[in-house]
């Protein structure tokens, strides 16, 4: 699958899609700095053109802008039946839409460039995603931005094994472990993931998520009853998570507003 290859192997290809010429410019410059292993095959500046170059040139990288000409990199990609390259988005969108590519797992690079970002983007590449990786990712990232005021979000957690589409409520808590956390849904199932607990904690927070704890982030939806003898949270399945003093009155407070 050409999805899975090793990029040391190859010479990765490269595709950029957006109607500024600077922008491709500026773009093409950083990638090669930072590549030896990288060609810009391609580029174009809107949806048709594009289409045209994604079929003629199979690239293993596509750079594509969400704002295009005759339409968006959303209508691009509707267009290409099946795709076997990873994607990076160029936007300037609004917060509202970075928190859907955060929850999605897609990447992103924020006009103006930041070259360090530009190489970070690089680099995820370079660790070979596979292919249905990138299509659940875009999946995910598509329900929510179409339904940004919704309730229900859904979130790509990759483990080591796989890859999961979750829905945000699903989660009951998370607790850290070093550079991962471990995620443990309704019904059981857990899930260990390599992110911190503080990037999940940016990224819930707003869906009613709260951390009680260095180590422990709780879904207050499956809150049963503070023990304050043990200075504990039970959860609804009888799960105990411990408190820290810090955050014991504001967690009172909560209890209140309940």
């Amino acid at each position: 699958m050409k999805g899975c290859k090793d990029f040391k192997s190859y010479v990765m290809r490269i595709v950029i899609i957006d109607d500024e010429e600077s922008v491709r410019r500026s773009l093409s410059k950083i990638i090669l700095q930072e590549l030896d292993d990288a060609e810009i095959v391609a580029e174009a500046g809107d949806v048709q053109t594009g289409v045209d170059v994604l079929k003629n040139y199979s690239p293993d990288l596509l750079l594509l802008d969400i704002q295009l000409p005759d339409g968006t990199g959303f209508d691009l990609l509707g267009k290409v039946n099946q795709f076997d390259f990873k994607l990076i988005f160029i936007t300037a969108f609004e917060e509202y839409a970075i928190k859907a590519f955060k929850f999605s797992a897609l990447d992103y690079l924020l006009k103006p460039f930041d070259p360090d970002e530009v190489s970070k983007a690089l680099a995820r590449v370079k660790e070979a995603i596979d292919l249905e990786d990138t299509q659940l990712k875009l999946n995910a990232f598509l329900s929510n931005i179409q339904n940004i005021s919704s309730e229900v979000k859904k979130i790509v957690l990759r483990t080591s094994e796989s890859i999961h589409l979750v829905n945000v409520q699903d989660i009951m808590h998370c607790q850290s472990d070093g550079n991962y956390t471990n995620i443990y849904l309704h019904g059981g199932k857990k899930l260990i993931v390599s992110r911190t607990l503080k990037e999940f904690e940016q990224m819930l927070e707003p869906y009613g998520f709260f951390r009680l704890h260095q180590s422990h982030l709780m879904n207050l939806n499956y809150l049963d009853h503070f023990n304050r003898e043990r200075e504990h949270v039970v959860l609804k399945n009888d799960t105990s998570l411990p408190v820290s003093s810090r955050k014991k009155d504001q967690l009172l407070k909560i209890f209140k507003d309940l």
